[in-house]
C-alpha cells in the first residue's frame, strides 16, 4: 500500500478546512518540517518545502497517520464509561476551573510516580495568550490550573519536546477531543515513526469542548472592541453554551455563542464530539454542580489513577451527574453543519 505523506494531509485536511489545529502533525514530522504561524495561513500548518516521502522518496507518512481528520470523527456524546461522577480537589487549587479535579489526579499522578510529565496548556495571566507546554513539577500544575483550553492552540506540538527531546516515558495529556482524537491513532498505530509517542503516552485526559476561540478574533476583535474588555481584567471564562467571563472585580460578562461565529476556528465546525469519548478519563464543568467537575472514567487506566487520587485524599468524588444536560450539549454541537 502507497504511504500517504504531507500532501495528501494538505489536500484532505488543510485544503478541505477542517484542520483541527491539535498539532499532531507537527509533533510526528521526523524532519521538523511543519509549523504553525506562517502569516495568512494561521489555520492550518505549512510546509518549510522538505517532505521525507515527497522530496527524498522515503517512506513516512507520520502526519497523515497522526491526524484526527484524515478518519471519520466519533459522533457519541457521552461514550463508553465504567463510571460517571462528580469531583472535586481536595485541596486548595487557587484558579481551578471547576472542581480543579484534573488538577488533582495530575498532582496525585506526579506525586506518586506515576507520570514523569505533563502535556498541558498554559497562558499568560497578563494577556492570557495560551501555549502549549511540558509540566514536570506538582507545583507548576497548581499555578497553572485555570488554565482555558477554549483558546486554539496547537498543544500536541509540545509532544516532541516531552518524548523527543526529555526522553519522557511516562506523559499525561491533557486536550480537547481533537487532540485526543490524535492520541487515540497514535497509540493504535504500528507505524514505526508514529510507535515511541503512543508508548510514552501513560494516561489522556480529554476536556469537554463545543469549539476553540481564536485568541485575536476574541480577545481583541470581540470583547476589547465590542465590550471594551481588557484582559489584565479578566479572571477566568468559562464556555456552557454561552461565554461567561468572570472579572477581577466580581462582576460577569454573558456573551451568547452565536455572537461569537467569527471567533471560532473553522475546523472546530467539523468536530461532533463533546467530550472526548477516546479518553482514558474525560472531564467537564457541565452536569455537575457549580464547583464541581464531572469525570466520565472510560477504561481501567482513567479508573487506576482515580483510585490513587481518592485514597491519597488528592480527590474527593460522589455527587450526582446530570447526564441530560451533557447529552443536550451534545446534540446540540452535533446539529451544526459538520463542514465549515
Amino acid at each position: 500500500m502507497e504511504t500517504k505523506n504531507y500532501q495528501d494531509l494538505k489536500k484532505e485536511v488543510w485544503d478541505a478546512g477542517i484542520c483541527s489545529g491539535c498539532g499532531a502533525c507537527i509533533a510526528v514530522c521526523p524532519a521538523d518540517a511543519l509549523c504553525f504561524g506562517k502569516p495568512g495561513h494561521e489555520a492550518c500548518p505549512t510546509n518549510t518545502g522538505y517532505c521525507k516521502s515527497a522530496s527524498d522518496q522515503v517512506a513516512c507518512g507520520a502526519c497523515y497517520y497522526a491526524c484526527p481528520r484524515t478518519s471519520e470523527v466519533p459522533d457519541e456524546i457521552i461514550g463508553p464509561s465504567l463510571k460517571i461522577v462528580s469531583a472535586k480537589a481536595g485541596f486548595e487549587v487557587t484558579r481551578r476551573q471547576s472542581g480543579g479535579a484534573v488538577t488533582a489526579l495530575l498532582v496525585n499522578a506526579l506525586e506518586e510516580g506515576m507520570i514523569d510529565a505533563v502535556v498541558t496548556v498554559s497562558e499568560d495571566r497578563w494577556t492570557m495568550k495560551p501555549s502549549s507546554v511540558v509540566i514536570t513539577s506538582s507545583e507548576e500544575l497548581i499555578i497553572q490550573a485555570g488554565s482555558r483550553y477554549n483558546w486554539w492552540v496547537p498543544l500536541l506540538s509540545a509532544l516532541k519536546t516531552a518524548v523527543v527531546q526529555k526522553k519522557y516515558q511516562r506523559i499525561a495529556v491533557v486536550g480537547v477531543p481533537c487532540v485526543v482524537q490524535a492520541l487515540q491513532k497514535i497509540r493504535e498505530s504500528d507505524l514505526d515513526l508514529l510507535r515511541p509517542y503512543g508508548k510514552a503516552i501513560r494516561l489522556v485526559v480529554g476536556l469537554f469542548c463545543t469549539e476553540s476561540f481564536d485568541y485575536q478574533a476574541l480577545m481583541e476583535k470581540t470583547l476589547k472592541g465590542k465590550y471594551g474588555v481588557e484582559t489584565w481584567q479578566i479572571e477566568k471564562m468559562d464556555v456552557k453554551g454561552k461565554l461567561e467571563v468572570t472579572m477581577k472585580d466580581g462582576s460577569t460578562l454573558v456573551v451568547p455563542l452565536p455572537e461569537l461565529e467569527d471567533t471560532i476556528r473553522p475546523g472546530c465546525r467539523y468536530c461532533r464530539d463533546l467530550t472526548s469519548v477516546y479518553a482514558d478519563i474525560s472531564a467537564g464543568a457541565v452536569g455537575s454542580p457549580r464547583g464541581e467537575t464531572t469525570l466520565i472514567i472510560r477504561n481501567q487506566t482513567g479508573e487506576i489513577f482515580v483510585r490513587s487520587a481518592e485514597k491519597n485524599g488528592r480527590l474527593i468524588t460522589g455527587g450526582e451527574v446530570d447526564l441530560a444536560s451533557i447529552e443536550k450539549l451534545g446534540r446540540a454541537k452535533q446539529s451544526r453543519p459538520c463542514h465549515p
